[in-house]
């Protein structure tokens, strides 16, 4: 049975949201403040399979928790759910590391798809496996990602993606055909969606300074190379 953590101040949407999870067949915990919540997300002995954040909680803020976690090299998927729906705060939770970002007012089933495209592993990225391509090495097991002294860690669907494109570099990927293999067939996922997942690889290669390159195959999709330039 998946394990969630679920850390929502508002009390009564906590028991809305954990009680159509566990009609789902999830098993929930629940915290309602930020330094609660700190101490279970960082114990891992708990064994959360994903974790659905507030970003707006008393005492910690959901966004320094993630951080935390991310730090501690905790890399179970996260969620995001606040009513901060600008550009800049759904960037910011995610290069903060969280894995998907949900604005309130939402409805269960979006919750209940997204917990599913999150929770859902792909066989070929359960195995501890090293990637190369150009200058790039990624550990998919820490799923970090290094070129030559520099290192970042990714979240769980840049990973997936990132691991997508380097077991077959030079070739290309439609938008449809990277949903099928990161999210899955019953994922909810618009394709359109897979561009702004590009785009948080796109930045993590600039911070790299990699000479890899995720190319844009107009009409066509997606390739990752390395630039001869």
């Amino acid at each position: 049975m998946i394990k969630i953590l679920l850390i929502e101040d508002d009390r009564e949407l906590c028991r809305s949201i954990r009680r159509e999870l566990e009609k789902n067949g999830y098993m929930v915990e629940c915290c309602s403040d930020g330094e609660t919540a700190m101490f279970y997300a960082l114990n891992t002995d708990y064994g959360y399979d994903i974790a659905i954040v507030d970003r707006m909680l008393p005492v910690i803020d959901g966004l320094t928790i993630i951080r935390a976690m991310r730090q501690k090299n905790i890399q179970i998927p996260v969620i995001i759910i606040t009513g901060m729906s600008a550009l800049d705060d759904r960037v910011d939770g995610l290069d903060g590391g969280a894995d998907d970002y949900l604005v309130k007012p939402f409805h269960i089933r979006e919750l209940l798809a997204r917990v599913r495209a999150l929770t859902r592993r792909p066989h070929q990225i359960q195995d501890a496996e090293l990637l190369t391509c150009g200058d790039l090495r990624f550990d998919t097991s820490t799923r970090t990602l290094q070129c030559s002294q520099r290192k970042v860690a990714l979240t769980a669907k840049e990973a997936e993606l990132l691991g997508t494109l380097m077991r077959q570099p030079e070739a290309v990927f439609s938008r449809e055909q990277l949903v099928l293999k990161v999210w899955g067939s019953d994922s909810d996922i618009e394709p359109g969606n897979v561009d702004n997942y590009i785009s948080f690889l796109r930045r993590r290669l600039r911070e790299l300074g990699s000479a890899c390159q995720i190319k844009t195959i107009y009409g066509t999709g997606y390739r990752l190379e390395e630039s001869h330039a």
